[in-house]
């Protein structure tokens, strides 16, 4: 009986945890691993293959539930081409999607800042008055309750 990978080793070949691998096999990522003669899980090249494609299927933003998709299509059960071209155009609508987002927090945060600079630099500014910035979230969250 040929020796398998324990997970130590999987785990500095992979960069993950063993506790993210062990998590990856109760979610029904991996397979069950067969066991040594002492309790150690044994896992194989196909396991390491599988972890490494994984890792980077979620540092390409894939849920976990995407990455179980992704597994099926990798494995041939369906068509892969397009099964994985629409995954990728649904996680690139959902990054621009975020990108936008962000792009308006930023407009809207520099905006305050500059509120704040401005109320900095007069020099009637009393620091005992509100700020004009918290005066201004305080108005947009009363609206928003309405």
């Amino acid at each position: 009986m040929s020796q398998g990978i324990q997970i130590g080793k999987l785990a500095r070949e992979t960069g993950l945890s063993a506790d993210t691998i062990r998590f990856y096999q109760k979610q029904g990522l991996l397979k069950e691993p067969r066991r040594s003669e002492g309790g150690f899980r044994l896992f194989s090249p196909d396991d390491l293959e599988t972890l490494i494609f994984i890792r980077k299927a979620q540092q390409l933003g894939f849920s976990l539930g995407e990455v179980r998709e992704l597994l099926i299509v990798r494995n041939g059960k369906t068509q892969a081409c397009s099964h994985v071209r629409d995954l990728l155009g649904q996680k690139l609508a959902a990054v621009e999607k975020k990108i936008q987002e962000l792009r308006e927090l930023e407009r809207e945060l520099q905006v305050a800042l500059r509120k704040c600079n401005r109320e900095i630099r007069k020099e009637t500014a009393s620091h005992e008055g509100c700020c004009p910035v918290l005066e201004e979230i305080g108005r947009i969250t009363k609206y928003q309750e309405k």
